[in-house]
């Protein structure tokens, strides 16, 4: 991802939102690529906003690219959230 100013000093936290596409769904990945206190989190997990409320999953392992916009999946869905809220 390239963007043509940095401002990432400006914030305490920066968050990462990605679309990708399983199962024939268009879905939601989050990663927090920065933070001034703690260690950074190096990894994605899937994220549902509904009207329920958000909900993260577990890391998204069975994929590869999704931050380059072309991923790649070789796990199986049962890794992946469930559509519970309707969303």
């Amino acid at each position: 991802m390239h963007t043509p100013i940095d401002v990432s000093f400006l914030a305490d936290t920066v968050i990462l939102l990605r679309f990708f596409e399983a199962g024939g769904e268009v879905r939601q990945a989050i990663s927090v690529v920065k933070r001034r206190c703690g260690v950074h989190e190096r990894t994605l997990r899937e994220f549902q906003l509904g009207p329920n409320g958000g909900r993260v999953g577990e890391v998204l392992r069975e994929f590869q690219g999704v931050l380059t916009g072309v991923p790649r999946y070789s796990g199986k869905d049962a890794s992946l959230l469930n559509r519970r809220d309707g969303a």
